[in-house]
């Protein structure tokens, strides 16, 4: 998993409450195992007409928020079924935070095991962001994990809490795999000593 930088993108206003998992990428597209191609899928019901054409008013479509990598999110975001494939999604398709009022427990925990920074705030600090997310393309929001700030388009700042241990680990990118690995040497002796005392296992 990358290490995550600061990050100063254009963010998307998605003010819609409740936006679940199978919203984010619907269940005909869980078939793979592969975290890579489902970008394109995000949000496919609310993205695309029955022929595959983009419907013109959801917001990924319009130009100024193509190429959005914060996402400005109504309350209860990632709520549904536990499919990781909805962080894998939100991922590839280039959105490396989320900030909410609120998020679904399984959904923000595997948002961080996929190098995506879930952040949660007042609803009145989310309605000022959304404010500033409706500006388009020229209004950039800073997204500082390290000092743990959104600096909006207009230089407000604003302060966020995240767990301490989950801050180090997307800093340093790591997810589940790397920490494991981390202990390699660990693991190993003790494998070792457990094979000499009891050989029979």
């Amino acid at each position: 998993m990358e290490k995550y930088q600061k990050l100063t993108g254009i963010a998307a206003p998605m003010p819609l409450i409740n936006i679940d998992t199978d919203m984010i990428i619907p269940k005909v597209f869980l078939k793979t195992i592969k975290r890579s191609g489902l970008g394109v899928n995000l949000f496919a019901e609310m993205r695309y007409n029955d022929d595959g054409s983009e419907k013109d008013d959801f917001v990924l479509n319009q130009p100024a928020y193509r190429d959005a990598e914060i996402i400005v999110a109504g309350d209860n975001f990632g709520c549904g079924s536990s499919r990781e494939h909805a962080p894998w999604a939100i991922k590839d398709f280039g959105v490396r935070c989320v900030v909410s009022t609120g998020f679904a427990d399984i959904f923000f925990s595997n948002c961080f095991k996929n190098g995506i920074l879930p952040i949660v705030l007042p609803k009145e600090q989310v309605d000022l962001l959304m404010k500033d997310a409706e500006k388009g393309a020229n209004a950039r929001m800073t997204v500082d994990l390290e000092a743990q700030e959104i600096t909006t388009s207009d230089g407000e700042v604003i302060a966020f809490d995240v767990d301490a241990f989950k801050k180090h680990c997307l800093l340093e990118g790591l997810d589940d795999i790397s920490l494991t690995l981390a202990k390699a040497d660990a693991i190993q002796s003790f494998e070792q000593q457990a094979q000499q005392s009891r050989p029979w296992v």
